[in-house]
């Protein structure tokens, strides 16, 4: 298998829902006083920012325009937007699309690949290898990444930022098989098959389960009856 080649800035700067599914396969390197922490993206969500795309997407952070929590996806592409979920957990983003123009990549879930003994230290509530990074919280956390210290760090130049430096690598081949569908626990409509932007490479163990979000189930129901009956 050929190795991951150094992502770049080009590279990321198609619309979001585009860009995600060519992370699959990739790796995230993350370098702190801990030594180095390697994950390989196995689960990916895509976010539009806003007026970006035929479809304006609810779900996302820059739906209602630039505010100093989202401003790091404003930026150009190839920094990772690292935010706080639910006043606990660090989750990281890669910023796509133009400068000016807002768009995210969440890295849902990963296999650690290297520095498995300094994610354990961080992680250690995990009781398998394949917990470490299942899910965004978990990802942030084994990698070493954290808000608001390490929100906009460069994952091109691998320039430094409070302790930390990281490296974003793009798998050399496109993967033969990818699974899409709706987000994980997103609320409402954004969260049902009418935005199918989580995409993840089938069969990982490290993918995380899907869940509803609030409102989201009923949200898919009505679409679905309003839709009208499957043609025979």
């Amino acid at each position: 298998m050929t190795a991951p080649r150094p992502a770049t800035r080009e590279a990321l700067a198609g619309l979001p829902a585009e860009v995600a599914p060519t992370l699959l396969g990739g790796e995230l390197r993350v370098t702190t006083t801990d030594g180095v922490v390697a994950v390989r993206i196995t689960e990916v969500e895509a976010y539009h920012g806003q007026g970006t795309g035929p479809l304006a997407d609810p779900g996302s952070h820059a739906r209602m325009g630039q505010t100093a929590r989202n401003a790091t996806m404003w930026g150009e592409p190839g920094h990772l937007y690292v935010y706080l979920s639910h006043g606990i957990h660090s989750c990281v983003n890669v910023v796509c699309g133009p400068e000016g123009v807002a768009g995210g990549i969440l890295l849902r879930g990963g296999e650690i690949v290297e520095g498995a003994d300094a994610a354990h230290i961080r992680r250690p509530a995990a009781r398998t290898a394949r917990d470490l990074a299942r899910g965004p919280g978990r990802l942030g956390e084994a990698v070493g990444l954290r808000h608001p210290v390490h929100d906009g760090i460069d994952a091109i130049t691998g320039e430094e930022r409070a302790g930390a430096s990281a490296r974003l690598f793009l798998p050399a081949e496109p993967l033969a098989e990818i699974a899409t569908g709706p987000r994980v626990g997103v609320a409402g409509v954004a969260g049902t098959d009418a935005f199918p932007w989580r995409f993840w490479i089938p069969g990982d163990p490290t993918v995380s389960a899907f869940r509803w979000g609030r409102g989201a189930q009923d949200a898919a129901a009505e679409a679905r009856i309003y839709a009208g009956p499957p043609p025979p």
